[in-house]
């Protein structure tokens, strides 16, 4: 019997000529190719213009891309890159970091919306939906990749990432992508229950619940990682988790925060709701008056 999983894939998929595609690199973009045609139908079903839809996806990705790069340059190896900054473009040695990613989406938003005149928080909130996908889907490219490792364990799930060592680790690759994969299909459903029909949801809702999830789950998973830096050694929470503490607090302060804009539109629903009841008790009255002449005509 089988006690542990032999891990020792190859992390190129395959060849075109000196080209060499890698698993990395194919599952880094497809969420963003699924999630362009999961925005297109949030779009048709909201009877919203496509007519900035590719310019949302090409802020999106560079957004991703710069942020992600720069998050690991700045977080992780500050002095590696400061003191040789044009190794920050050599993006194909490696290093890139989801707490910037993360960023780097957000502020990509933002330009987007001030460019296009589009409600900044109705992009979000949306786009918020598919991030888990995307988290899911770049997990796994670790997994190919044989990074971002687990600490040792006798679980008879393990892994023995044979690239890196004989040790029987933790695959916490998979544990984030299926979390995130969860997570991606509960947001999917929250849309389609409250947010696509219009119920009364503060703008950023959805940002905010993401974030807690997210990041929530990131902080317990780290505690069975391995150090990715040499000076996570020495410090209580490394660095993917105390990067997560500052998310978290932004998504419960989006969620709970009070928003004007809906409690307006309660209380505007409440009156509407009991001037129809008034309406009722109104017209009831002129019924019951007009059988009442009626009756005495006779």
């Amino acid at each position: 019997m089988l006690a542990y999983i032999y891990w020792n894939p190859s992390p190129v998929a395959f060849s075109l000529g000196p080209l060499q595609i890698r698993w990395y690199g194919l599952l880094f973009a497809l969420p963003f190719v699924i999630g362009y045609f999961l925005m297109r139908d949030f779009y048709k079903k909201e009877k919203q213009a496509f007519t900035y839809l590719d310019t949302l996806l090409t802020y999106v990705v560079l957004g991703a891309i710069i942020g992600a790069r720069l998050g690991h340059c700045l977080f992780y190896e500050p002095e590696v890159y400061l003191r040789d900054p044009v190794r920050i473009l050599k993006i194909w040695e490696g290093g890139l970091a989801s707490h910037g990613g993360a960023l780097g989406v957000i502020l990509a938003l933002w330009l987007y919306s001030c460019k296009t005149h589009q409600s900044f928080w109705w992009t979000t909130d949306r786009v918020a939906i598919l991030v888990g996908m995307a988290g899911a889907s770049i997990r796994l490219g670790n997994v190919m990749n044989s990074e971002i490792i687990g600490k040792p364990t006798d679980l008879p799930w393990a892994f023995i990432f044979a690239r890196v060592d004989k040790i029987p680790r933790h695959p916490t690759q998979l544990y984030e992508s299926l979390a995130y994969l969860l997570i991606f299909f509960l947001m999917l459903y929250l849309y389609h229950r409250f947010l696509y029909k219009n119920r009364i949801i503060p703008p950023g809702y959805f940002v905010g619940l993401f974030l807690i999830l997210v990041f929530t789950v990131r902080f317990f998973i780290e505690f069975l990682k391995e150090p990715q830096v040499g000076f996570e050694q020495n410090l209580l929470l490394n660095m993917g988790q105390l990067l997560s503490i500052p998310f978290i607090i932004f998504g419960l302060w989006l969620v709970l925060r009070k928003h004007k804009t809906v409690a307006n539109k309660i209380q505007s629903s409440r009156y509407s709701i009991l001037l129809i009841q008034l309406q009722k008790v109104c017209r009831y009255g002129q019924e019951r008056h007009h059988q009442s002449s009626k009756k005495n005509v006779q």
